[in-house]
């Protein structure tokens, strides 16, 4: 027999909800590195200096913790409609990114929007994975990693703005960004729906944390998901500055600066098709393999890269290209283990603290690579960033020993 009627138009369903929230992940998530991205011009025009450079990323990872640290104390991702959250918060996202090309005049402006930013966007990622675990049972961690490859794609986006049509003009890039959120917005709260295995609107509960927080398996999972952020946000950021660093040592007239950013946009890119595809091979391999070799390839080439700072291009850009496919394989997973160990109906604020704890540790090697660059230079800055695949990997590995990990993936640890 075939399929029933309704079983079609579920399966439809489910694909058309995936794509709409991969999209609202991907049109939102530019403001992140928006003002990042704009770093030459505002050096420039504002006088930044690296450290002033780094908070205009800190100041949007404090954001997004502080929003996340609230929204799980008070559950917000779980007693709020999802949908109506999201939409509301990429708009004041946008509005907030596009106050600082309106108004902006300096980091004392630029620094609280852009905290402003981060702390709207905890309303956009964490209950978009909710919304995604709703919909998905079996291949959460393909359906996750869409999401997160888009995510990632969209994160990307300003140094590709940059190039096109923002270089001299910061304030173009910084518009476009928002108004791509506004988009967001639009598509969120028009196509939205929650899905048949999100469950109903829970009670708060000042309890929840403490038990989120005393479990074992779950904290094993977010410990892999900690050695994944310490390395991530600080290579994402300052990316971007090797490059140029290593084109202008490198003195070779083919090498512009535009082809940093572009670079760059690759890399982070490539990021995209690096969680889609590990999504697919963890619903099949197991979420704790893909996972760990992810971070050992992405730990390798943060040792690797170092040796190719003023070398060769070509050879700088396919390091570059397989670290950005491996250091975002394994971000979709950390959220479909914890959405698969959490109790159901607080799984939203279980993923919202794991976001909020991760994101806080970012803060650190945001801030201290630059001070590694200046004691070691830029051939060794990225080495102490391949401690936290280290260790990430050793959490999923003990998490595999564990009976709970036959709930992950259906059994395929």
């Amino acid at each position: 027999m075939g399929d029933q009627p309704h079983e079609v138009a579920h399966r439809k369903e489910r694909i058309r909800q995936l794509w709409l929230l991969a999209w609202v992940e991907f049109l939102s998530m530019g403001l992140w590195f928006s003002a990042s991205a704009v770093v030459p011009e505002l050096r420039t025009e504002w006088g930044v200096t690296d450290s002033g450079a780094a908070w205009l990323t800190m100041s949007v990872q404090l954001g997004f913790v502080a929003g996340a640290l609230l929204s799980a104390v008070l559950t917000l991702a779980d007693i709020w409609d999802p949908k109506r959250l999201i939409a509301g918060s990429a708009l004041l996202a946008a509005a907030a990114t596009a106050s600082i090309a309106a108004w902006g005049n300096g980091l004392g402006t630029a620094i609280p929007l852009r905290f402003l930013t981060g702390m709207a966007l905890a309303g956009v990622y964490p209950p978009g994975m909710k919304m995604m675990a709703g919909w998905f049972r079996e291949g959460r961690g393909m359906a996750i990693g869409v999401m997160i490859g888009a995510l990632t794609l969209g994160t990307a986006s300003p140094h590709l703005l940059r190039p096109l049509g923002g270089l001299g003009a910061w304030q173009s890039v910084l518009y476009a960004s928002s108004c791509i959120a506004v988009l967001a917005a639009v598509v969120a709260f028009a196509g939205l729906r929650a899905g048949p295995f999100q469950s109903p609107a829970a009670p708060f509960d000042p309890g929840a944390i403490r038990r989120i927080l005393g479990d074992r398996a779950s904290m094993l999972a977010n410990g892999g998901y900690f050695g994944h952020m310490w390395e991530l946000y600080a290579v994402w950021t300052w990316l971007p500055a090797f490059l140029a660093a290593s084109f202008v040592a490198d003195a070779n007239p083919a090498t512009s600066p535009e082809w940093a950013s572009y670079l760059s946009f690759a890399m982070i890119a490539t990021g995209a098709a690096g969680a889609s595809i590990a999504g697919v091979l963890a619903d099949r391999l197991g979420r704790t393999v893909i996972t760990s070799v992810s971070m050992i390839t992405s730990g390798a080439c943060c040792v690797a890269i170092g040796f190719l700072f003023a070398g060769a291009a070509p050879a700088l850009a396919v390091v570059c290209l397989i670290w950005g496919f491996a250091i975002v394989a394994d971000s979709a997973q950390f959220s479909a283990c914890v959405s698969e160990l959490a109790e159901p109906e607080y799984v939203g604020t279980a993923l919202t603290l794991q976001t909020a704890m991760g994101f806080l540790l970012t803060l650190v090697t945001i801030r201290l690579l630059p001070v590694w660059q200046s004691t070691w230079g830029w051939q060794w800055a990225f080495v102490p960033l391949a401690i936290g695949p280290v260790l990430g990997t050793w959490s999923m590995l003990a998490l595999r020993r564990r009976p709970e990990a036959l709930r992950i993936a259906g059994g395929r640890r």
